[in-house]
């Protein structure tokens, strides 16, 4: 919570979309749009990424990063950081690496209409789970 009574956690939970910031060989940020769903309960934000991307691989080699969120009006932004763990890829659909992929899409989005298509396609795409633990959370509402 910041002085103004804002809770960045709060955007974060209801925002969908955020930009990830990740370290890259040379030290500079990497960053990429990603479909990010904020898990309360464990008090982390959980995003689904392809194995093989740059931001998967900055976050192998440093599991750091930041994921900055903005209002639709642009007018509030909130900014997690922590540390990073990745799940998967899973080579087995009914493995532990999918299930953490079916929770992720049921925390964000509710029941697939097709698990085991869901299951195929998640391991066919080699997805990987990353889970940021928000250790730092800040932002401000200005207006």
């Amino acid at each position: 919570m910041t002085d103004s009574g804002f809770d960045p956690r709060t955007l974060i939970a209801e925002s969908k979309i955020g930009i990830l910031a990740t370290i890259k060989s040379d030290g500079l940020p990497q960053l990429s749009p990603v479909t990010a769903v904020y898990d309360r309960e464990s008090d982390a934000v959980l995003v689904s990424m392809t194995q093989g991307r740059a931001k998967t691989a900055n976050l192998r080699r440093d599991p750091r990063a930041a994921i900055e969120f903005t209002s639709p009006d642009g007018y509030t932004w909130a900014t997690a950081e922590g540390s990073v763990t990745l799940t998967g890829p899973g080579a087995d659909p009914d493995g532990p690496e999918v299930d953490a992929l079916v929770e992720y899409y049921r925390l964000g989005a509710g029941e697939h209409p097709d698990w085991a298509e869901y299951r195929r396609v998640m391991v066919e795409d080699r997805r990987v789970l990353m889970t940021l633990r928000v250790e730092h959370a800040y932002g401000a509402k200005l207006r």
